[in-house]
């Protein structure tokens, strides 16, 4: 069953306007399945290579002679990274050929991605990213809860039962390590295991690479360099802290966040929302469904956070289209704001503060700053926004 994706229209008229348009994102987030639907419902003839299959990469070991007799159709590659010796030749051939929509290239890691098509096909590719499914996706068919615990990866959430759900993402983990990894050269199976499980439990906090080394025995330069590995895997995503006058009060350190609360309840052995909903972890795991898709919605916006050196703080800072957002983000069904909350909103005066929790219905608290459900937080930011 196909459920439809947000930016499916955007990556349709990108497709219109660049000769080569991009769909990057995590592995099993839906790329494959939204580039088919849109391929089998365009008007125009088209192609679909998955490059991790033998037969469809064997059919590019002529790739000019192959795309050759492709010329004017839509020839879809999956899987890009896997020969970014293609970059050159798809350069030369969107030259050649002239127009717009000749390629749709997916890919699941960016490093060698984004640094080959760069240099080959500047001024001739758009990217887009796709993230796992984002909660205004999918919130007419799954609970706040099921998406919390299950996570936005569509084999994850679409699983009815919750013990199949939590071992495709056991599985979907295992996979990553001992399979993906094998692109990248350098990297431990075990010891990137051993991280992933120290950041799922540090999630939401700004990084400390002396203490993962640390733990982990290995140098702060192995550690960031594995982490940056997941970042371009899209496996974790690092906010940077707002910058101010504050000076040597400001935390400096970035904080990093998992991609998807599925995969930081697996990783932290939590099975379902009753072990969730009593777990440490609520809170953290809570401000990461926030901040995903908040990011995910919103690609183009420069997003921080803001804390002090004696506590005050506010979880997101969101700057775009000339406005200043700021987001805390509160479990509780009666959520209330700290006086360091009120000290940052002082002290920053954002546009409009919003309180982001579960609750059916939001309301005002005071001017300027009103409790909000998800559905209703991307509702009042896209408010803002358009003016």
């Amino acid at each position: 069953m196909y459920l439809p994706r947000l930016f499916e229209r955007d990556i349709v008229k990108a497709i219109s306007n660049n000769p080569v348009t991009a769909v990057t994102g995590p592995r099993q987030c839906g790329k494959s399945t939204l580039a088919k639907h849109i391929i089998n419902n365009i008007d125009r003839e088209s192609v679909y290579l998955d490059l991790e299959r033998p037969s469809d990469l064997q059919k590019l070991d002529n790739a000019e002679w192959f795309f050759s007799t492709m010329k004017g159709k839509l020839i879809c590659l999956d899987e890009i990274q896997r020969k970014p010796d293609l970059f050159p030749l798809i350069r030369s051939l969107t030259d050649e050929w002239q127009g717009n929509g000749h390629f749709l290239i997916l890919g699941s890691a960016s490093r060698n991605m984004i640094r080959q098509s760069s240099e080959s096909l500047a001024g001739r590719i758009t990217y887009k990213q796709l993230t796992p499914f984002l909660y205004r996706e999918i919130k007419e068919r799954h609970p706040l809860e099921e998406y919390l615990t299950k996570g936005g990866f569509p084999g994850s959430l679409l699983q009815k039962d919750e013990i199949l759900s939590y071992e495709w993402r056991e599985d979907f983990i295992s996979i990553f390590l001992e399979r993906d990894l094998l692109q990248w050269s350098g990297f431990s199976t075990e010891t990137m295991r051993r991280l992933w499980r120290m950041l799922a439990h540090v999630n939401g906090q700004t990084v400390n690479y002396t203490m993962l080394s640390s733990s982990l025995g290995i140098t702060s330069a192995t550690v960031k360099n594995y982490i940056d590995l997941l970042a371009s895997t899209f496996m974790v995503k690092l906010l940077p802290p707002y910058v101010s006058n504050l000076g040597k009060r400001i935390v400096k350190s970035p904080k990093i966040y998992l991609n998807d609360t599925g995969i930081i309840n697996t990783l932290l052995g939590i099975r379902n929302f009753v072990e969730l909903s009593g777990h440490p972890a609520l809170g953290v795991i809570w401000e990461t469904l926030v901040f995903n898709n908040i990011s995910g919605l919103f690609p183009k916006a420069d997003l921080y956070f803001f804390r002090t050196s004696n506590g005050a703080e506010l979880d997101i800072i969101m700057e775009y289209f000339g406005k200043k957002i700021a987001i805390e983000c509160k479990t509780g069904t009666l959520p209330s704001l700290t006086k360091g909350n009120y000290n940052v909103i002082d002290y920053l005066k954002p546009d409009k503060t919003f309180v982001a929790a579960p609750v059916k219905t939001g309301w005002s608290v005071q001017k300027g700053i009103e409790v909000v459900n998800p559905v209703e937080l991307i509702q009042q930011i896209e408010k803002i926004i358009n003016g």
